[in-house]
């Protein structure tokens, strides 16, 4: 198996979001967004994950540590093209693939990536990119296949023509390049497009007119393509969070009463047979032992401790009547 290194975008600023703090370490469930992206990389086996942070860089890095990061500063953004580059001085002699990933999308599995990886090794592809199948695909670039399902092309959402806006193949921005091969295709990117940046996407189209094999998989499910470019965006996928959070531990023997009016934040430690009653949020590293019954109306702060058979939980039996 050929070695692997990842290289994750997160120098943006995000306007949209209205915010002073840099993008990625905005939280969901109580972690931030590029924790869950550098999680899944090692999850699925990446030896090596260069960060390319802009905006507010030491405040990102201050907040990770991993001698397996290598931070990689963009002082411009000037599009995902020039961010890719921005590490071309660490990997110029690297001879095995890189994965290219954008730190915003906290709801990446390390399961998807395997996949891209078998697809990309099976096929001895040059590029290898997992798309996804969307009900909506407006604002995603579509995927252009031809009559033999070959991968063509990327066409910016923007760019599509009323043909092509009816495609439901996006691309969310998972990729996996031969290194050499990609960073051979970014030395002839301009800039020559209405926003003056350097994208990704032309090297991608530079690989594909070279002869070079380009091949996709269909292994991102909708959830997973979405990224995060509003508060609204964060509301919406905390909310998918919180369901896988929730889903994973009643598979480990939890009973969560109502999921619905129940916050579990990443991280939270919960023994088998406890139960959590409505209305609880348990933020942050809590651990709660076995057997424990937990609420209604319960808020266990960060670095909590239940031991096995414990009950928290407001007591309301009395409320309002006072002494006679």
């Amino acid at each position: 198996m050929a070695e692997r290194v990842a290289i994750i975008l997160a120098a943006g600023v995000s306007s949209r979001m209205n915010t002073q703090q840099p993008k990625v370490l905005h939280e969901v469930c109580g972690r931030s967004m590029l924790a869950y992206v550098l999680d899944a990389c090692r999850a699925a086996e990446v030896g090596k994950i260069y960060v390319v942070a802009g905006y507010g860089a030491e405040q990102v890095k201050s907040q990770f540590d991993g001698g397996d990061i290598v931070w990689v500063h963009q002082d411009q953004q000037r599009g995902t093209g020039h961010a890719v580059l921005c590490c071309k001085d660490y990997l110029k002699d690297f001879n095995g693939q890189t994965l290219v990933l954008c730190g915003d999308g906290p709801l990446i599995r390390a399961q998807t990536l395997r996949i891209l990886a078998a697809k990309h090794d099976s096929e001895a592809a040059a590029t290898t990119l997992a798309t996804a199948i969307l009900e909506e695909p407006g604002g995603y670039g579509r995927i252009i296949r031809d009559s033999y399902g070959n991968i063509q092309g990327i066409v910016e959402d923007h760019e599509c023509t009323e043909v092509q806006k009816k495609i439901r193949e996006v691309n969310p921005s998972y990729y996996l390049f031969d290194n050499q091969v990609l960073f051979e295709a970014l030395s002839k990117i301009t800039c020559e497009n209405a926003k003056n940046e350097y994208y990704l996407t032309d090297a991608l189209s530079i690989i594909l007119s070279s002869g070079r094999k380009v091949v996709a998989v269909t292994a991102v499910r909708p959830e997973e393509a979405m990224s995060i470019n509003s508060r609204a965006d964060l509301s919406r996928v905390g909310k998918i969070m919180q369901q896988r959070i929730q889903e994973k531990l009643m598979a480990n023997g939890v009973t969560i009463v109502d999921p619905d009016n129940t916050w579990i934040e990443a991280g939270a430690q919960i023994g088998q047979d406890t139960q959590i009653e409505p209305f609880t949020y348990v933020q942050g590293e809590v651990k709660i032992g076995m057997r424990c019954n937990v609420g209604p109306f319960a808020y266990l702060k960060r670095g909590t401790i239940l031991p096995d058979d414990s009950q928290a939980g407001a007591d309301i039996t009395n409320c309002g009547q006072g002494n006679p």
